[in-house]
C-alpha cells in the first residue's frame, strides 16, 4: 500500500473481489441534464465499443471531480513529466 500524500485523509473502502480488480477503459462519453451528469466508460475494442461503467453525479460532485483530476494531472506532471496527448479520431461512432 503506497504512503498517503501530506494532506491527505485515508478512507476504508469495502468492496467484493470482482470490483476491487478494477476496470479498464479507453474511452468514456459524458451526457448530462439539469439534475445530473451521466459519464459512461467505454471499451473500445476490435469488436465495437462495450460499457465497462455507467456513472451518474450531480453536477455539484461533478464540478469537484473535475477540480480533483486537475489536481492530480498537475501533481503526475511535476513527478513525471507533461503528459502528451496523441490526436483523437476524427470520427467515432458508438453502437
Amino acid at each position: 500500500m503506497s504512503k498517503p500524500q501530506e494532506g491527505s485523509q485515508q478512507i476504508q473502502v469495502v468492496t467484493g473481489d470482482d470490483m476491487s480488480r478494477g476496470r479498464y477503459s479507453n474511452n468514456v462519453f459524458v451526457s448530462h441534464t439539469a439534475e445530473e451528469f451521466c459519464l459512461d466508460w467505454m471499451l473500445n475494442a476490435p469488436n465495437g465499443f462495450h460499457l465497462v461503467a455507467r456513472i451518474m453525479v450531480s453536477p455539484g460532485h461533478m464540478k469537484r471531480l473535475l477540480a480533483a483530476l486537475k489536481d492530480n494531472v498537475e501533481k503526475y506532471e511535476s513527478r513525471f513529466g507533461e503528459i502528451r496527448v496523441v490526436a483523437a479520431p476524427k470520427e467515432q461512432t458508438f453502437q
